[in-house]
């Protein structure tokens, strides 16, 4: 049986929540206001997916090898 890709996921998930992160900063910067708290609860949702996850992987692991 093939492992799914639980590892190319979260990495994918955590660079696009990170992304999004960094342009919620710029926006701040550059006076776009009403647009930072949307791309920040994308960002912050991006990287809880990406931690739960990493956490559906550890169990696959450890279902798999009992």
């Amino acid at each position: 049986m093939r492992q799914p890709p639980f590892a190319s996921l979260s990495t994918a998930l955590a660079a696009l929540g990170t992304a999004l992160g960094f342009l919620a900063v710029q926006l701040r910067t550059d006076g776009y206001e009403q647009y930072v708290e949307s791309v920040a609860t994308a960002s912050v949702v991006m990287l809880t997916t990406a931690s739960l996850t990493v956490v559906s992987w550890v169990r696959y692991r450890q279902m798999s090898s009992d």
